[in-house]
């Protein structure tokens, strides 16, 4: 039968477009350019490759307001046989705890599989916790930080990009594996796949009810996280100088200004 792999994916604003609600402290989403999170996109491609060399069954799940459903068409481009967007007011504001839960409870959903892949983490918060977090409810091994992995036997192996180098582990499937930014290069949607997507019957709408989540486990009520502050960071206006006295007057020039921005120390 092959493998099945679920994606989770998440629909993130623009680096350049992103916006803070005064009120709530939380980003605002409607009316930004939003991209497909760019670490999740990698995990997209590493299942795809998967489904090439095993055969089987890819599935992207997300959650979010009801145009996140973009990012799911885009993945159905990509190649992804099946997609599931749980969204849900109730969800709204949630933080990384009450986003782990409900979409472990969409995993359990869509039902019985053998890789949940993700992003390492997303570029509007970082923090590289709704992964393990799903790991945890659905109580199966995680690896994260993964740039390549192998399969055999009911094994996973993955060999995971540290900062001091590399480490492989394996453990049993079903597994949840992280996936690095940058381990691959993301295919583009084909016009098939784009086709396949606009013709629908491939992506499935579930709100919280649907997949048996607890209202009082989601949302920004009931997510432990809170923002006190939001402060505006603005940065310095660049400056641009030329040095053409000489090279080594203008060494010694450039070397006399940094000391003075307290830069460097010199002498």
């Amino acid at each position: 039968m092959g493998l099945k792999i679920i994606v989770c994916i998440k629909q993130v604003p623009k680096a350049q477009e992103l916006r803070i609600d005064p009120k709530t402290n939380t980003l605002k989403r409607a009316g930004v350019e939003s991209v497909i999170n760019p670490p999740d996109r990698n995990a997209l491609e590493m299942a795809l490759r998967l489904v090439e060399r095993h055969g089987g069954k890819t599935v992207v799940v997300s959650m979010g307001p009801p145009f996140f459903d973009a990012s799911l068409h885009e993945a159905i481009g990509m190649g992804i046989d099946e997609g599931f967007l749980l969204t849900d007011r109730a969800l709204g504001g949630s933080d990384t705890v009450p986003t782990a839960y409900a979409l472990s409870k969409t995993v359990e959903k869509v039902g019985d599989y053998d890789l949940i892949l993700c992003g390492e983490e997303t570029t509007d918060s970082s923090t590289g916790h709704v992964g393990p977090g799903m790991a945890g409810h659905l109580r199966i091994p995680q690896i994260t930080y993964v740039s390549k992995v192998g399969l055999k036997d009911g094994w996973v192996e993955a060999t995971r990009t540290l900062e001091y180098g590399l480490e492989t582990r394996r453990g049993r499937t079903p597994a949840l594996l992280t996936v690095n930014f940058g381990c691959n290069t993301p295919r583009e949607p084909t016009l098939l796949g784009k086709i396949r997507a606009k013709r629908g019957g491939v992506i499935k709408i579930w709100n919280a009810a649907d997949v048996g989540a607890d209202y009082s486990k989601i949302g920004l009520r009931n997510s432990p996280t809170v923002v006190s502050k939001m402060e505006t960071v603005v940065l310095p206006e660049r400056k641009g100088i030329i040095l053409d006295n000489g090279q080594r007057d203008a060494v010694s020039k450039l070397l006399g200004m940094l000391a003075d921005e307290g830069v460097l120390r010199v002498g």
